[in-house]
């Protein structure tokens, strides 16, 4: 029998419809988006996450920089939008120009406002098992299994990728659900050994059909977070044939994809919660 599809698309929907619920008794909600430069699948990216904001009622401020912005300004930048009360999430999109230090910009982003989760407070909150704003496609993941009511406790759990976005806090998440957790990479000696024992596979390398149909257990879950551009249309890290093995999978695209989006709403909205409730605690 074919796997359940776990449809992102329909997800999202009532993820944003939640977030415009939650806009609307906030009263104000601000994101800020941050594009250095002109890569194009950037644009593509930011123009989607401020059409969605902005049809959840949030208050949309889009910053597109030229390639030539020195990491100066670029910082001061930031900070202006680190002070400015009206934006409650900042979001500066990756990659950035090669003249630009990453590390350097997400560690200037107030942890407080980093709804992509990843300056090295809110990374090291979710080590500790304490999360605050958490990376969104790992935490649109956790959602999709919520959802659809997988089991992840005493389950195997095998991601392949260990990106700071994506593979390296999903291996968290998984394990504060009390999963068993094995990570792959790129220097994984037989990789299909050890997809073969995974209960629950999240594939998150970029590389196309890496996990190929026969490298999936019958009964797993599936999350293929790739998104391979081919001159055939988009596809994911696992062989879509996997979908006669698996029970549950996720599609590409239509799959992951769209709940990113949507969780960088829902973790723009638990900022602002956060930051009014610290506003509205008494100085002491």
């Amino acid at each position: 029998m074919p796997a359940t599809i776990i449809d992102g698309k329909v997800l999202a929907a009532k993820v944003r419809a939640e977030v415009a619920e939650e806009v609307a008794e906030l009263g104000h909600v601000g994101l800020a988006t941050v594009l250095v430069g002109d890569d194009p699948a950037s644009h593509v990216y930011i123009n989607s996450k401020q059409k969605m904001a902005t049809a959840a009622g949030i208050e949309a401020f889009d910053h597109r920089l030229p390639a030539d912005t020195s990491p100066d300004d670029l910082l001061a930048f930031i900070a202006d939008l680190n002070a400015d009360d009206a934006i409650d999430g900042l979001l500066v999109q990756l990659p950035l120009p090669d003249h630009i230090e990453e590390h350097t910009i997400i560690e200037a982003i107030d942890p407080a406002k980093d709804i992509d989760g990843i300056h090295p407070y809110n990374a090291g909150r979710l080590m500790m098992g304490r999360p605050t704003l958490v990376p969104a496609t790992p935490r649109g993941i956790m959602r999709m299994f919520e959802e659809y009511e997988i089991e992840l406790k005493g389950q195997r759990a095998v991601v392949v990728g260990r990106s700071n976005i994506v593979g390296r806090p999903i291996a968290q998440l998984l394990l504060h659900a009390n999963a068993t957790v094995t990570v792959c990479h790129s220097r994984t000696q037989d990789l299909g050994r050890h997809t073969l024992d995974a209960d629950v596979l999240v594939a998150a390398v970029g590389r196309l059909h890496v996990v190929s149909a026969d490298m999936v257990k019958a009964g797993a879950t599936v999350i293929d977070v790739g998104m391979n551009r081919t001159d055939d249309g988009l596809f994911g890290d696992v062989d879509p044939g996997a979908m006669e093995r698996a029970a549950y999978m996720t599609p590409v695209p239509g799959g992951v994809g769209p709940m990113t989006i949507a969780m960088v709403l829902e973790n723009t909205v638990t900022a602002a919660r956060a930051r009014r409730e610290k506003l509205a605690k008494p100085a002491r």
